[in-house]
């Protein structure tokens, strides 16, 4: 006879707490929800939480994630991979930060997981950034190279030329380039934990971006005090301070995307 199981035992799965999302993807939020503003500084604790975690192991992910991108820098041809393939290994991050948070282990392997899985579509995510940026900065190149040809044509001081049209370029060009980090913020994670194409990743992020202006604008005041103060380390601070931002990510991509539990 099979046995009956038993209706009062504890169960035997990890009980969720406020970072684990082991609840199904059914619960995600098409073009995510508005949240509190006080998220924007919850997002921060949370990504602290997953961090402390696995501390150790995040600090060697860190050293690994920058001697890499170092090496390629040193090599010209190669430089241009560093935009395209950024969104991969950050997608293999928001691996690692959905496993912790699930009360996994963080692993080596969780760096290159988006090698393995769906990296066509994060290249695009990588390369649609580039042009999107490279769009962006065409004003301000366009302003100081006509400027700087006009002072040369008229031997006047480059210096003095540059004048009003050079910082409203400039003003045009921050303009473009905030949507564009809106659009680009949570798309690996999209790509990567969601299987969706980068477009629409990309299109995901930024309606739930712009859905939380007022939290995003006090995550970007408390990680810009936080990076003042990691840059006055000598720079040391920010191999906690970076994977702490990262995790962040995560911990405001789940927020979003996905309904209160």
């Amino acid at each position: 006879m099979a046995e009956m199981e038993n209706p009062y035992q504890t169960p035997a799965a990890h009980v969720a707490d406020v970072l684990d999302d082991a609840a199904p993807d059914s619960a995600y939020i098409e073009g995510g929800r508005a949240v509190a503003a006080g998220r924007g500084f919850a997002w921060i604790r949370e990504g602290w939480d997953i961090f402390r975690r696995q501390w150790g192991m995040w600090l060697v992910l860190v050293v690994i994630f920058v001697l890499i991108f170092v090496g390629i820098g040193f090599i010209p041809v190669l430089n241009l991979l560093i935009t395209f393939f950024l969104p991969v290994f950050v997608a293999g991050l928001m691996t690692g930060c959905q496993h912790v948070a699930r009360g996994g282990e963080l692993e080596l392997a969780h760096l290159f997981a988006g090698f393995r899985r769906n990296t066509g579509q994060l290249v695009l995510v990588g390369i649609i950034g580039f042009v999107l940026a490279f769009v962006a900065a065409i004003p301000i190149s366009l302003v100081v190279g006509l400027t700087a040809w006009g002072a040369a044509a008229s031997s006047a001081n480059p210096l003095a030329a540059f004048g009003v049209g050079t910082l409203i370029a400039g003003l045009v060009t921050l303009a473009l380039l905030i949507p564009i980090n809106m659009a680009m913020w949570f798309a690996p994670s999209l790509v990567m934990l969601q299987d969706q194409s980068a477009p629409r990743a990309i299109g995901q992020s930024f309606r739930g971006c712009i859905k939380n202006i007022v939290p995003f604008l006090l995550y970007g005041v408390i990680a810009f005090l936080m990076g003042i103060v990691a840059t006055l380390t000598f720079g040391l601070a920010w191999f906690v301070f970076g994977p702490v931002l990262l995790c962040s990510v995560y911990a405001g991509y789940r927020d979003i995307f996905f309904a209160p539990r």
